[in-house]
């Protein structure tokens, strides 16, 4: 396990604290709440924010979880690759042999039409800062207004956890296996 560059709260202190911004015991668990916990208030809107787009989005759970993985697997965040991971097959049912290849979507067959418009608006998001012309055309014709909104806030929120537990090099969960299914990294050799 690597050490954080920020400290994490003790077991005991984020439990204390998270009861008293009534963050339940399974998110507080966390590694990312012990270090959220340090700001309360922002760990709750934080909470908020992810809780809505993760149960209350109008954009479909499988089309979010891939463009999160897509996330993790391009930005190299182990921690965030690994929790998906799991809540996309033990939350949302998605087929593992889905999520594994969003590491090469564009080579593989798995994906129909509007999941390749769902990775590629998140591909050039992460590299040009905004979804193209040509992609944001092929979003339109494939999803509802609110779908498109709610797609740019995960693709945004997702990629700011990715900042926040790759900079401060959040040591992965006890328990929780490193790139799973396999362990390779995008950066393996």
């Amino acid at each position: 396990m690597t050490e954080a560059r920020i400290p994490l709260l003790s077991p005991e202190a984020t439990a204390k604290l998270a009861e008293e911004q009534g963050i339940k015991p399974a998110q507080s668990s966390r590694n990312v709440y012990r270090l959220l916990l340090r700001r309360p208030r922002l760990a709750v809107a934080m909470r908020d924010l992810l809780n809505r787009l993760l149960f209350r989005s109008v954009l479909d759970d499988r089309l979010r979880e891939l463009a999160i993985l897509r996330i993790g697997w391009v930005t190299d965040s182990d921690y965030e690759w690994s929790q998906h991971w799991s809540i996309a097959i033990e939350n949302f049912g998605l087929d593992p042999d889905d999520l594994l290849a969003v590491r090469d979507w564009r080579a593989s067959e798995r994906f129909d039409e509007l999941d390749r418009a769902v990775l590629a608006a998140t591909d050039e998001t992460l590299a040009e800062g905004r979804i193209g012309d040509e992609s944001w055309a092929a979003l339109q014709a494939l999803l509802d207004e609110e779908a498109c909104i709610d797609l740019l806030l995960v693709i945004g929120a997702w990629q700011m956890v990715s900042t926040l537990l790759r900079s401060t090099q959040m040591p992965l969960d006890a328990g929780a296996e490193s790139w799973p299914p396999d362990g390779r990294g995008p950066n393996a050799s």
